[in-house]
């Protein structure tokens, strides 16, 4: 028959084992989290700098064309920045929120549903 050290050494390593595996099945869960956030994210971005890339290059185009209108390159592109201008503070002041929350609620819902199968 063991002795109460020995039940108690046996406990102990049972107990170790368990934070040890507790703790590496927390680690996991962490790293699956963190990919799934950050696939998603830079799918997003890549999307988002191909936009950006179309507007550059269609506001370039939009410009020059403006500026042969107009008579003076560079007018067309006074009148291109403008409406930029007058965009961005649209969608600052206005539609800010409607973009923001979605992105939101959709990182919030890649960590919660991004369990170890």
């Amino acid at each position: 028959m063991e002795t109460r050290s020995e039940l108690f050494e046996s406990l102990f390593e049972k107990i170790k084992d368990l934070g040890l595996t507790t703790y590496e099945l927390s680690k996991l869960k962490a790293l699956n989290t963190f990919t799934v956030v950050m696939s998603s994210l830079v799918s997003r971005l890549i999307v988002i700098l191909v936009i950006s890339l179309f507007v550059l290059i269609l506001n370039i185009g939009l410009a020059l064309y403006l500026g042969e209108i107009l008579g003076k390159i560079y007018l067309g592109f006074f009148a291109v920045a403008a409406f930029d201008l007058v965009v961005g503070v649209v969608f600052h002041y206005f539609l800010h929120n409607w973009i923001r929350k979605p992105l939101s609620d959709s990182i919030i819902s890649d960590v919660l549903h991004s369990d170890i199968s």
